[in-house]
Parts: C-alpha cells; sequence; structure tokens
C-alpha cells in the first residue's frame, strides 16, 4: 500500500480526500496550513500546521515512508508549494500537483486586472465608494492605502490585526456561493466594485457571475 500525502486547503483537496477515503490501496493523510481557525477536516487523518521549511518536510517524508505528494494547495500559496517541490526532490519522493485553471473574462465582465493587492488597492481610486472585498483576512491591510472607500469583508475567520478602516464592515462565512446569494448581499450592500484574487475554482466563482450580471467591475488580483 502506497503512503500519500495531500497538501490540501482547497475544494478540490477535499474532494480528492472524499475518493481516497477507504482506498484499498492507497494509504492517504491530509496536511493543512493552519491558516483558518476552525477548518472543515477531511474524513482522513489530518495534521495541522507548518512542517519546519524545507528540510522539515522531507524529514516528515522520510520518517512516515510517504511515497506520493499531492499537492493541492491554493494557487496563490506560492511558498507552500515552492517547499513542496523542493522537499521532495531532497526526499525522492514522487510529487504530483492538483490544479484548477484560472478564471477567464467573459462577454459582459468589467475585469480590470492587477498584479498585486497594492495595485489593486491603487485601482479603486476612480472606481465606485463600496467596495467587496474577497480575497480571504491575510492582505486586507493593503486597503489602508485607499482608506476613504467603503469595504465590505468576507473571509472564513477575522484579520488579525484587523485593518485600520474607518468604513469596514466583516462578513464571516465560508464557500460555495449561490448566484442569488451573492445577488441578495451585493444588492443589499449597494455593492459597486469586487476585489477578488484569480483562484479559479468552482467554490466561490458566483461572485463574477453576480457581478456581472449587476454590471460591476472586478478588480482581479493575478491577471495581467
Amino acid at each position: 500500500m502506497v503512503k500519500a500525502l495531500i497538501l490540501g486547503g482547497t475544494t478540490e483537496a477535499a474532494a480528492l480526500a472524499k475518493q481516497l477515503a477507504g482506498h484499498s490501496r492507497i494509504d492517504a493523510r491530509v496536511s493543512l496550513a493552519g491558516r483558518t481557525k476552525n477548518p472543515v477536516l477531511p474524513p482522513l487523518p489530518t495534521r495541522i500546521g507548518g512542517f519546519g521549511g524545507v528540510e522539515g518536510l522531507a524529514e516528515y517524508l522520510r520518517a512516515e515512508g510517504i511515497g506520493a505528494v499531492i499537492d493541492a494547495t491554493h494557487p496563490f500559496a506560492a511558498q507552500i508549494s515552492a517547499n513542496a517541490a523542493a522537499a521532495c526532490a531532497l526526499a525522492g519522493v514522487p510529487l504530483r500537483l492538483l490544479t484548477r485553471p484560472a478564471w477567464v473574462a467573459g462577454p459582459g465582465d468589467r475585469w480590470i486586472g492587477v498584479p498585486d493587492m497594492d495595485a489593486a488597492a491603487l485601482a479603486l481610486r476612480d472606481l465606485g465608494d463600496t467596495v467587496f472585498l474577497t480575497i480571504g483576512r491575510q492582505e486586507v491591510a493593503a486597503f489602508e492605502a485607499m482608506p476613504d472607500k467603503r469595504y465590505l469583508i468576507r473571509a472564513v475567520d477575522p484579520p488579525d490585526p484587523m485593518p485600520a478602516l474607518p468604513r469596514m464592515s466583516l462578513i464571516l462565512d465560508r464557500g460555495p456561493f449561490t448566484v442569488e446569494s451573492e445577488l441578495a448581499l451585493m444588492r443589499g450592500e449597494v455593492v459597486e466594485v469586487v476585489v477578488s484574487k484569480n483562484s479559479g475554482g468552482r467554490a466561490t466563482d458566483a461572485k463574477l457571475e453576480a457581478a456581472r450580471r449587476l454590471g460591476l467591475p472586478v478588480v482581479m488580483v493575478g491577471l495581467l
């Protein structure tokens, strides 16, 4: 039986874990980075927290007799993916990537592509007043550079520390979301612009359809 380690944190990783639970030839376990305080745990043995860099992960792979690693981390978790590649090379363990295609603008979309959060904040200067931030909790401080806007921040956990934004509302929620619920939220909050990471996947793409129907601009981070 092959021992496999899934580096998780995405809906695709969760789906893979369900497929491998009770598998007759693959003894799989999942590693979560621990960035979410109350993660939805998969139906497999789960380890939460870092490994201590490349050397720590390589030692874990050797000690546990891991025969394969599947990197199913978030597309923006570049450091984790780089560490996994280096550690697998050190330990001589095969690495496979479970990727998902990035979102692509279609007819009716009003996307503004920017490389990072600092650029996203600056892009808001000439856009609407109420901004819907759907970027998670770790990079919201970048929008302190544009403090005059009203921000609606949605994340699984609260930002820590909270950003110094004079007009800010926090929604703690976890996807997947429906187009109908996103439309109701954006209309109710009078959202005028959406900020999103181009992370792909189906768990949170309903906001893009809602923005399209409402004719709202979307500042898309990671789209050049």
